[in-house]
């Protein structure tokens, strides 16, 4: 069997990871194709899994808006699809790669399949644009592999066929697996983060939603310094290179002495820091499905959540981006510690860190006895 995984973004390449792997230990052929879209992000996620992009169309420009990335994509990865067809397209979420790729496999008259499929805010403008790509690429995916019940619930909504649809978990976890058993012991992270005081409770916060860049973040950076005038607390801000999200963060924290504003992190030392925080604030959909995983409370700083599932169970709380509603529940948790017990408890509802072995079974029809060679079982806390 050969696959060509089609990917541009770090998340993308966390999430891909796994299956890549297993792809691989089961004896199948996958071509990894990157379009370029985080280039200085995606070649240091993947080189975390001891992989590296296949191909690189290079396709980014400064300037370049939406329309522009998505032409330029279908126009390289046509014909790689047309000279060297395989049997699948693989693509995951919901990025500009991922449409591209779903788009392009279907016009080549290759399967698509869609990891993390099912994924829905209800609001066509939060998240932008990934909520409509969601849409488009359920629209022509052969395969999809909901991350919970729920979203393949949602697929079934809107006419999927259930013998489409499988519940595989989220790959997110089998990454956050491999990753939090590779960083045990590592003297190195350790290293990097001395600077962190070990009396202080440390706030880990990330912020880059499209959706925020009107005053969201701002205000959101804003409640972060507030809280960060707690003598009992440290903050890490882990920045997003666009600086519409980095600004913000820099003018409300950068002057303040217990704020550390870092750039953005490979995916070893955020999982380093999610192990050590008391509380992540973030925007991010898959920090809001690692942290739980590790028993971290999780303040969400968006107004709608495309993943419910941490929320009903406890373990996530959604804040929006006036900035009072997450200082209000910050100080909670750092107050109460059986609010923060309560949610720290709460436990994962995104699987069990084995969805890659899952969707290379069902990508190749047969149970592939090599892939209980791959490390992705255990608990991690």
């Amino acid at each position: 069997m050969r696959v060509t995984c089609v990917l541009g973004t770090r998340p993308e390449a966390i999430k891909l990871a796994p299956v890549i792997l297993a792809l691989r230990a089961a004896g199948a052929g996958c071509r990894i194709v990157s379009t370029g879209q985080h280039r200085d992000l995606l070649g240091p996620a993947l080189e975390g899994f001891g992989l590296a992009a296949d191909q690189d169309l290079g396709l980014m420009r400064p300037g370049q808006g939406m329309a522009e990335r998505l032409a330029g994509m279908l126009m390289g990865l046509a014909p790689l699809l047309r000279e060297a067809p395989p049997d699948w397209v693989l693509v995951q979420g919901d990025t500009v790669s991922a449409v591209a790729g779903a788009l392009a496999g279907f016009y080549g008259g290759v399967p698509v399949a869609h990891v993390e499929a099912g994924l829905r805010s209800g609001n066509p403008l939060a998240p932008w644009p990934e909520e409509a790509h969601r849409g488009l690429i359920a629209r022509v995916a052969a395969r999809h592999f909901a991350p919970t019940p729920a979203a393949a619930a949602q697929l079934r909504r809107e006419g999927v066929e259930d013998a489409r649809i499988e519940v595989t978990g989220n790959t997110g976890i089998d990454a956050l697996h491999m990753t939090a058993r590779r960083g045990e012991g590592d003297v190195a992270l350790a290293c990097r983060f001395a600077f962190l005081d070990p009396a202080r409770r440390l706030v880990l916060v990330t912020g880059h939603r499209r959706e925020s860049f009107d005053g969201g973040l701002d205000r959101v950076a804003g409640a972060v310094a507030r809280l960060a005038r707690r003598a009992d607390v440290q903050v890490v801000f882990a920045l997003h290179l666009n600086p519409q999200a980095e600004v913000p963060a820099r003018a409300a924290l950068g002057h303040l002495p217990n704020v550390h504003l870092l750039p953005p992190q490979d995916h070893a030392g955020f999982v380093w820091l999610m192990r050590r925080a008391y509380l992540v604030v973030t925007d991010s959909g898959g920090v809001q499905e690692e942290a739980p995983s590790l028993g971290r409370p999780v303040l969400v700083t968006r107004e709608e959540s495309d993943r419910p599932e941490a929320i009903e169970a406890g373990t996530a709380r959604l804040v929006g981006t006036d900035g009072e509603g997450l200082l209000r529940a910050a100080e909670e948790l750092l107050d109460d510690e059986g609010a923060w017990r309560a949610m720290a408890r709460a436990g994962c509802p995104y699987g069990d860190g084995r969805a890659a072995p899952r969707i290379v079974r069902s990508l190749m029809g047969e149970v592939a006895p090599s892939l209980g060679t791959l490390e992705f079982e255990g608990q991690i806390s």
